[in-house]
């Protein structure tokens, strides 16, 4: 990659983060710098662009449970969004040609209804940036829109197979034997360690998927996708996730530099780009957020849903090169739907910066809109008379949950967001139920008034400032401790506002210690002290 890219986009992400948007809105606009300039990307930035968008597929793969789409509030509110904004879009794109007006072009039905099925898909990209930057993949919300999205990933895999007339070779019928193979992939992915094996055998995993699907007709992006899944839910997913995300962060500026870098707009394409955004993008939200209250979700999770589902995608420029290709389209269409989805980004960036901030001060007007029945999955929790609550039961988290129980008892109780796990610890008889830390709607749910502890033991440092922030905005009195594993961590934590903090590699050893001892003073095999006033007494 050139130093002149890196260079562009280092000055314009840093001014995108200073004006509180994220970077990659910087990384857009470095891309049509760039091209003012008369650079061009070239094949080695493609590929960098395709490595970036399998690493995000096969990372969106590795936090994807295929049970959870099988549910009416992902697969068809989906289904159904994207055929009304098809119609709706059409509809928009015809009118001017109706009343006389021409700047759009000679568009037919056709072309218009291949323009708008474009536009009716959202960004995955731009979503799980926005996730992952606010810390929300695992939550209720974030959950339902990456649902969503991958529902709409396979309608656009559908649609350009048909499209292209290739049929699948009879060979992809083998693929159906994947999920055979997904116990010896996880054999595999807990001996290869940590560190750089871990992360070579996830390259390896999502290159290799993507390749095997492209070897018999079918999408590399699909193939990334499935492999993710076929390693879901087992123990080292999350830190196979962590792991590959620099490199998906690095890869996937590629991407956004490759956007902006195809072509430098006119005035009218701005123009028409500026149109489709502001008068479709509101459009599309507003039917996100009336079809999923319709479905019984909450208002507050349907507001943020709508508001990460509010972009365009990076699939609207492949129909629309798919569109030139066949001759069916204008090529300034490709320009415009670049120019759109950049401008989708910005816009949904805003919003997003602010997006809680928004949904309090507009709580009470869409709450007016939400079903007054409630999904079992979103029925407030109930904790019962706990007194003390641990976030996050992994190791730690259960660890804790132990020897906290030990003392009190009953008045401990655990919450985690992952259902196979919650499902275990109440097999072995375990007070824990399943809940989000970082998800305002749990605690809204949970009288904190009762709670004197709330013990964080999360994977990173960003889940436990989010939930810090949720407790915080509650009203939440009592005391708030956190495990963390590096001294910059725990300084932010107590910045935050942390009343304890335990740091595991510093303390590690003094536990591991005092553990000993305990065991062997139980054995009747004391240590002595070496101190000569500690041998007296006990002499």
């Amino acid at each position: 990659m050139d130093p002149l890219w890196l260079l562009m986009a280092l000055v314009l992400g840093l001014l995108a983060r200073q004006l509180f948007l994220p970077p990659l809105v910087g990384f857009l606009l470095a891309g049509f710098a760039l091209h003012g300039l008369g650079v061009e990307g070239g094949e080695v930035l493609g590929e960098i662009a395709d490595l970036g968008v399998l690493l995000l597929l096969f990372s969106i793969g590795l936090k994807l449970r295929l049970s959870n789409l099988l549910v009416p509030e992902i697969w068809a509110s989906a289904s159904i969004h994207m055929l009304l904004v098809t119609l709706l879009a059409a509809s928009l794109l015809l009118l001017p040609g109706a009343v006389g007006l021409i700047w759009l072009g000679q568009l037919d039905w056709y072309s218009a209804a291949l323009l708008a099925f474009a536009l009716s898909f959202s960004s995955t990209i731009f979503a799980v940036k926005i996730l992952e930057e606010r810390g929300e993949m695992k939550t209720r919300h974030g959950q339902i829109s990456i649902g969503i999205l991958v529902i709409q990933d396979i309608i656009a895999v559908l649609f350009l197979v048909l499209e292209s007339g290739d049929i699948p070779s009879v060979w992809a019928f083998a693929l159906l034997l994947l999920p055979l193979a997904r116990p010896l992939l996880n054999l595999l992915m807990e001996h290869v360690g940590h560190g750089e094996l871990l992360v070579l055998f996830g390259l390896l995993m999502a290159l290799g998927g993507g390749e095997l699907f492209k070897l018999v007709g079918m999408k590399d992006g699909l193939g990334a996708l499935l492999f993710g899944v076929l390693l879901a839910g087992q123990p080292k997913s999350s830190e196979l996730s962590r792991a590959l995300l620099r490199f998906k962060d690095l890869f996937l500026l590629g991407f956004f530099l490759q956007i902006g870098m195809e072509t430098l707009p006119t005035g009218a394409d701005m123009v028409t780009a500026l149109m489709l955004a502001v008068l479709l993008i509101p459009l599309k939200s507003v039917l996100w957020f009336m079809l999923l209250t319709r479905f019984r979700l909450r208002a507050r999770t349907s507001f943020l849903c709508a508001m990460e589902l509010s972009t365009y995608s990076e699939f609207g420029l492949i129909v629309a090169v798919v569109g030139v290709s066949a001759g069916w389209l204008e090529p300034q269409w490709v320009i415009t739907i670049a120019l759109s989805l950049s401008l989708s980004f910005i816009l949904a960036a805003i919003v997003n910066a602010n997006v809680h901030g928004l949904y309090s001060r507009w709580e009470s007007w869409l709450s007016r809109f939400q079903s007054p029945e409630r999904l079992p999955v979103d029925i407030p929790p109930d904790i019962g008379k706990a007194e003390i609550l641990i976030a996050g039961m992994g190791r730690v988290g259960s660890g804790a949950y132990t020897t906290m129980r030990e003392v009190f008892g009953d008045r401990v109780i655990g919450i985690d967001a992952n259902a196979t796990a919650v499902r275990w610890h109440r097999e072995k008889g375990h007070n824990v139920i399943l809940g989000d830390a970082e998800d305002l709607d749990f605690w809204q749910g949970v009288d904190v008034r009762q709670l004197r502890l709330v013990m964080l033991a999360m994977p990173t440092l960003r889940d436990m400032m989010q939930t810090k922030k949720l407790l915080d905005y509650i009203g939440y009195q009592g005391v708030i401790a956190a495990v963390t594993r590096y001294d910059d961590d725990g300084l932010a934590l107590e910045q935050a506002g942390v009343d304890a903090i335990y740091n595991f590699y510093q303390e590690a050893g003094a536990g591991f210690a005092q553990h000993v001892r305990e065991q062997l003073a139980g054995s009747g095999r004391c240590l002595m002290d070496s101190s000569p006033d500690k041998r007296d007494n006990h002499a």
